[in-house]
């Protein structure tokens, strides 16, 4: 049952007690709402503005599964007040670990402040959960997939689009690595894990994949510099450097660029160009 005082109690608290620098917002000049505005926040959450209002006056239709992810994500709690907030709205919390998608507030406040460079969340299995917006002007908006087409891993061996966004030459190493990587992912999760379901449907239906698999290689990485082919502004060369959540197994990728060269011009172009001349296939490849 939902205990919609207790919600509504709990969000209010919990939307007071965020500043606005605390979730990557501008303060203003004008505010004088103690936390933030109800408005804000349901923009965090990707909920109309009414609905989250009437959740803070005990009103309004039971919240599903779906919002309430949305809404704990949007106020940045940790994974206790997750899983408090899923047991007001009369929902079981779902699994921690590797499986969940919720990004510690740590990790978030990190990323809140990466407005000037590419960037992103991504699960162990490289399913992005969220991009910044030169992050989505670099390499598309990957958030959208659906299905095993999420794992860049899987959209590798799959979809020709990917692999247009990354240099030719680097083509047979990104297939090692991926490869590579999914089979430490599936040695550690095991039979039955998601990792496990990527590679029985790339070895069932890819053959690239099958040849590179069997050569069992494992610990296979980047020198750190990742080389993309834009279809806008061309080659770029950028140093990826990763900050690991171990407790959810999520991973924040950072690209960045060496201060006046070509990819730093290429990549402020790139800031006012953004990401909808990039060619990407259906969300469920």
């Amino acid at each position: 049952m939902i205990d919609r005082a207790g919600l509504a109690e709990f969000l209010r608290r919990r939307r007071e007690s965020l500043q606005p620098e605390d979730v990557g917002l501008p303060r203003g000049q004008r505010r004088r709402t103690a936390g933030l505005r109800r408005e804000e926040v349901a923009t965090l959450c990707h909920i109309s503005a009414d609905y989250y209002s009437r959740l803070e006056r005990e009103r309004g239709p039971h919240p599903s599964e779906q919002m309430i992810a949305s809404i704990a994500q949007g106020l940045h709690l940790s994974l206790d007040e997750r899983d408090h907030l899923y047991r007001l709205a009369g929902h079981n919390p779902p699994a921690r670990g590797a499986t969940s998608e919720h990004i510690s507030p740590g990790l978030l406040r990190i990323f809140d402040r990466l407005t000037d460079t590419p960037a992103e969340v991504v699960t162990e299995l490289g399913e992005t959960l969220r991009q910044t917006p030169l992050g989505v002007a670099l390499t598309g908006d990957t958030t959208r997939y659906t299905g095993p087409a999420r794992s860049i891993g899987y959209r590798w061996f799959t979809d020709p689009a990917t692999r247009a966004l990354y240099h030719p030459d680097d083509h047979a190493l990104h297939s090692r690595v991926f490869a590579s990587g999914l089979r430490a992912m599936v040695t550690l999760r095991g039979p039955g894990s998601r990792a496990a379901h990527l590679m029985e449907l790339l070895l069932a239906h890819n053959e690239e994949f099958r040849t590179v698999w069997n050569e069992h290689e494992i610990g296979i990485h980047y020198n750190g510099v990742k080389r993309y082919m834009h279809p806008e502004v061309g080659a770029l060369e950028l140093t990826c450097q990763t900050l690991l959540d171990p407790d959810q197994s999520h991973l924040l990728l950072v690209y960045t660029d060496i201060p006046g060269s070509e990819s730093h011009e290429k990549l402020q172009l790139l800031s006012v160009i953004g990401p909808q001349h990039i060619p990407q296939a259906p969300p469920n490849a």
